[in-house]
């Protein structure tokens, strides 16, 4: 196996062992990246210079005795909504135009602390206002949407061109790329990592978390970035936990929750064969599956968008009254709409988010996790609009990828997407678990076993092999 292809944990151990430097596992992801670039668009800056200092740096700790953990030395790339000191943020956006971070948002800080080399910014949907991520192409077919709004985190990941990246998630942006391009990605509970220093697209619904090629590799990020940041409003004061699994596959005495309405609703029949087998899995592995009823269903969208919409206007003021030719035009007409929204459909939006969590709550009460699908079906092609449903429904596009994921971020509880199989156009297909509040432990428990007992999957793709 190539160093690009290698996990966290296995570039780690391999660093550990001596069997592998951070220069070679850097300069073999750099070479990767240059492959697949021009094919995939992941990537608004490269650092590559910054990024082989770095990992000389690491190298020499090393040899010196000091590792600082499982990210020591290994390459990354960062959601350019995530502020590192001396460099663009761009938000993929021309409003952004020579804008330079002052300073290291926090969860940039933490994993340069914990050694790892970042090897540029990826594409978002411009200010993470959407679910496609126009610029860059899906790592398993190139006529396809990568997902969004952190789509070139999760093709940069999926196509070997970083070990692993950060995206961020205010209604599926996490979860809906990562399922799109066969990865891993985790949404932790609102609050659990600091937001410091990232650009908002809604305060009360946005999260920042890992996307990365295993559950495992997931844990060992998130490790790294929990903790209280006072800079954050909304940061709690949850203890560090060592959230990485361990090799047991046993999940007797687990209670896994199965949707008997919405999730499976105007779902791709692979799409929900897939899940079905996959929980058909943990039940092999001795959970328990129990069928739960979807609170609220009927307010998820409403609720989403009465949330988001004035919460991203208002962030973006300012420019929309000076600038608004620079925006994207589904970007600006959504930002515009947002200025004739009423305060009193915020304010409803915001009673919905308290009953919602509340009735979620007793719900998981019954159960440990919930399975169901992260998304709705598997990616499109990038020119089409809508997708159309058996009994003739016509769905929007991103209307139907954030369907199904928005209710993690209105409620705040955690979610991980992990792959699950492909439809027959040889499309990931990805599934989602749900847990309690800070119950991140459960879903890596839970991830990691149906990971070690499903048949391997290639951790890079034939499609960006150029």
């Amino acid at each position: 196996m190539r160093p690009y292809e290698l996990s966290i944990a296995a570039a780690a151990a391999a660093i550990r062992a001596r069997e592998l430097s951070p220069v070679e596992l850097v300069d073999s992801v750099l070479h990767r990246l240059g492959q697949v670039e021009p094919h995939l668009r992941a990537y608004v800056s490269v650092g590559a210079d910054e990024a082989r200092r770095a990992a000389r740096e690491a190298e020499r700790d090393v040899a010196a005795g000091r590792p600082r953990g499982p990210l020591h030395g290994v390459p990354m790339g960062l959601k350019d909504l995530i502020d590192v000191a001396g460099r663009p943020t761009t938000a993929s956006s021309r409003v952004r135009t020579g804008h330079r971070a002052e300073a290291d948002s926090t969860v940039a800080a933490r994993l340069t602390a914990a050694g790892a080399v970042l090897l540029g910014k990826t594409h978002t949907h411009e200010f993470a206002y959407g679910l496609t991520t126009p610029q860059t192409r899906n790592a398993w077919d190139r006529r396809r949407v990568a997902g969004g709004s952190s789509g070139g985190s999760a093709v940069a990941v999926a196509a070997g061109a970083a070990t692993f990246a950060l995206g961020t998630d205010t209604g599926g942006s996490i979860r809906v790329p990562s399922a799109l391009n066969g990865v891993v990605g985790l949404k932790p509970t609102y609050g659990l990592v600091p937001r410091h220093g990232v650009t908002s697209l809604s305060w009360s619904l946005d999260h920042v978390g890992p996307i990365t090629r295993t559950v495992e590799d997931a844990a060992l990020v998130l490790s790294a970035l929990v903790g209280h940041d006072p800079r954050d409003p909304a940061s709690v004061a949850a203890p560090r936990r060592p959230y990485r699994p361990g090799g047991a596959t046993e999940l007797t005495g687990l209670r896994v929750g199965v949707p008997r309405n919405y999730y499976f609703d105007h779902v791709q029949p692979e799409v929900e064969a897939a899940v079905r087998l996959a929980t058909a899995e943990l039940e092999g592995l001795g959970a328990r599956l129990v069928e739960v009823e979807i609170p609220m269903t009927r307010y998820v969208q409403a609720t989403q968008w009465g949330l988001m919409v004035p919460e991203a206007t208002a962030y973006h003021e300012r420019t929309l009254r000076t600038v608004p030719e620079l925006y994207r035009d589904d970007v600006r007409i959504l930002l515009e709409a947002g200025e004739l929204m009423p305060a009193g459909d915020y304010l409803r939006a915001q009673r919905s988010r308290t009953l919602m969590r509340q009735a979620w709550a007793r719900m998981l009460e019954d159960v440990d996790v919930i399975a169901a699908p992260i998304v709705p079906a598997t990616a499109v092609k990038a020119h089409e609009e809508t997708i159309t449903w058996p009994d003739g429904t016509v769905e929007g596009v991103s209307d139907a990828y954030v369907r199904l994921s928005a209710p993690a971020n209105i409620t705040g509880v955690p979610s991980l997407s992990v792959p699950v199989g492909h439809d027959t156009a040889g499309l990931p297909i990805g599934m989602q678990l749900l847990g309690r509040p800070f119950g991140e432990e459960a879903l890596v428990r839970v991830g990691h076993a149906y990971e070690l007992a499903r048949p391997a999957r290639p951790l890079v793709t034939a499609q960006t092999t150029v």
